[in-house]
């Protein structure tokens, strides 16, 4: 594997069990985790939160990302980027990184205008929001990857692999992966990657990996320095 590998954590609490305040607390712990652990991006995808709960939380991962982040094994005092599932709101009044659109969301060009109005407008609580967002992209062809590449930072391909949780959904492949990553953009992969074909993603130029239960259900540094190292 290789070290420059990036490595994006896609949260998901309903995963875990218990009742909401045990599947919060037990998420945060998961981002704390993955910062400390040196992944590049973390994604707060919890789409079915209200706006004032969603706030809240963003708001809280944020602030842990940023102390454990300091943490992070050869990545002092840098932590990995926070992004916020499709709402540039939420991201810009919890002071995130930037957002992650999904394939029929606004287009990253809309998302930077709306994002440098609200900066440069002096809003206490979003002046310390970086001026220039983080853009991810999700993408399922390699037309969606090109329009992606027109502004975005990077963009996931998936699912490149068939999901057990998904078994009716068709993977895309890793030859499409390889056409997708015929772009001027970082191309992550997801879907149904694991420890024993990650490598295949990369070798078909993917700069790196995106995951929820590959990092939500091991020991996220364990998995980093595996991707990152091979061992």
């Amino acid at each position: 594997m290789a070290e420059s590998c990036l490595l994006y954590y896609i949260t998901d609490r309903i995963a875990f069990p218990g009742d909401e305040s045990s599947r919060r607390r037990r998420l945060l712990e998961k981002i704390a985790e993955a910062a400390r652990a040196g992944v590049d991006y973390i994604q707060l995808r919890e789409k079915d939160l209200c706006s004032r709960d969603l706030e809240s939380l963003a708001s809280e991962a944020v602030r842990i990302v940023r102390e454990a982040g300091k943490l992070a094994p050869g990545n002092k005092n840098q932590e990995p980027a926070l992004l916020i599932n499709s709402r540039t709101d939420v991201a810009l009044a919890a002071q995130a990184d930037g957002v992650h659109l999904r394939s029929d969301d606004i287009s990253p060009k809309e998302v930077r205008r709306i994002w440098n109005s609200a900066c440069g407008a002096g809003t206490p609580a979003r002046q310390l929001s970086p001026r220039d967002p983080l853009i991810g992209v999700s993408c399922h062809s390699p037309l969606r990857v090109d329009k992606a590449a027109a502004g975005a930072t990077f963009a996931v391909f998936a699912p490149v692999f068939e999901k057990k949780d998904a078994p009716t959904t068709q993977p895309t492949g890793l030859a499409m992966l390889e056409q997708a990553c015929r772009t001027n953009i970082p191309i992550l992969a997801l879907g149904g990657v694991t420890l024993s074909n990650a490598r295949a993603c990369l070798e078909a130029g993917a700069a790196g990996i995106a995951a929820i239960r590959l990092f939500q259900e091991n020991t996220i540094a364990e998995v980093v320095q595996y991707l990152r190292n091979g061992h």
